[in-house]
């Protein structure tokens, strides 16, 4: 497993609000505890919201407040967002993303930290996983399609041939957002990171919620 799909299944699996130990994790994923350690120093890095106890293991925080404000996990997601487009495409305005820097160092200020904590960029993650703000320019395509049922037809940079899909949702947890839908290529519920996404072709037609394929019937849900 690459080094970036172990992280976002890291991130996955710390979702399920439970503490993880280094030990159970690296049995999981086939790696040793000194990796382990290393992955969870990367995540904590790049501002993911994870935490780690002696004895208990580790668990994603949940809850974040910019006093005086308390945000949403949409309204977070819009901060970061302007803040990662602005930073990453305002090339020939420096002052942009300069202010949008300055913002981010602004904010940074506000989270709360934990204990021991390596400080970290709310707007601009640390690699492997700023690649995750490739995603974005399928957004606006991807929600279309969710809210209209409309399948697409995807081609994935890990991917050999393309396949067809019914979006179902969209998710979003430590700058990397993910689309949750049924194959109909596999005929199985996949979920999938909208970086890896290089090209989409709305389909023809329109998909109804049949029994087995609903996202009720997501597993994981």
């Amino acid at each position: 497993m690459k080094k970036s799909d172990r992280l976002h299944a890291l991130m996955l699996r710390l979702k399920d609000g439970r503490a993880h130990t280094a030990e159970a994790l690296a049995r999981e994923f086939g790696v040793s505890m000194r990796t382990i350690y290393r992955d969870m120093d990367l995540l904590a890095a790049s501002g993911l919201p994870v935490s780690g106890t002696r004895g208990r293991g580790y668990a994603a925080r949940s809850g974040i407040t910019l006093p005086p404000l308390e945000l949403s996990e949409t309204e977070l997601e819009v901060l970061h967002l302007g803040l990662a487009a602005v930073g990453a495409g305002a090339g020939e305005m420096p002052e942009l993303a300069e202010a949008a820097r300055s913002l981010s160092a602004r904010i940074d200020t506000l989270l709360p930290e934990e204990a021991g904590a390596e400080p970290a960029s709310f707007g601009f993650a640390a690699h492997p996983l700023q690649a995750g703000a490739q995603g974005f320019r399928h957004m606006p395509a991807m929600r279309a399609a969710i809210r209209a049922r409309q399948k697409l037809r995807l081609r994935f940079r890990d991917r050999d041939a393309p396949q067809d899909i019914r979006p179902l949702q969209l998710d979003y947890w430590g700058r990397i957002w993910t689309c949750i839908a049924w194959n109909e290529t596999t005929g199985d519920f996949d979920r999938f990171r909208l970086d890896r996404v290089t090209a989409l072709t709305p389909l023809p037609g329109l998909f109804v919620e049949e029994p087995g394929k609903r996202l009720s019937d997501y597993p994981d849900r």
